[in-house]
């Protein structure tokens, strides 16, 4: 009866390690989607201010934050969540009147 027991404990630390090593995984891979898509920005000539009076907040692309400062998203940066509504790139739309 013993040994039983004693099996059942391992497995029971061997799972709780395992699952603990999976949810950190989970929370890494999470932050990595929330923040940049570098590679579009760097495709699209992204900045953090506007050019020539076009910025990312006058932008039919521009998906907006919470607030009207608040940073957004872009539907063609695609996972990015960290888009500055003052900023702007190549592919600048105006929104449609």
């Amino acid at each position: 009866m013993k040994n039983k027991l004693t099996a059942t404990r391992r497995e029971f630390i061997k799972l709780g390690g395992v699952a603990m090593a999976a949810a950190s995984l989970m929370c890494l891979s999470n932050r990595a989607v929330a923040a940049t898509n570098a590679a579009m920005r760097s495709a699209m000539k992204y900045q953090d201010k506007p050019s020539d009076g076009k910025s990312c907040s006058g932008c039919a692309q521009f998906i907006p934050g919470k607030t009207a400062k608040a940073l957004g998203g872009c539907k063609l940066f695609q996972g990015d969540t960290e888009i500055s509504p003052t900023g702007y790139c190549i592919a600048w739309v105006a929104k449609p009147k």
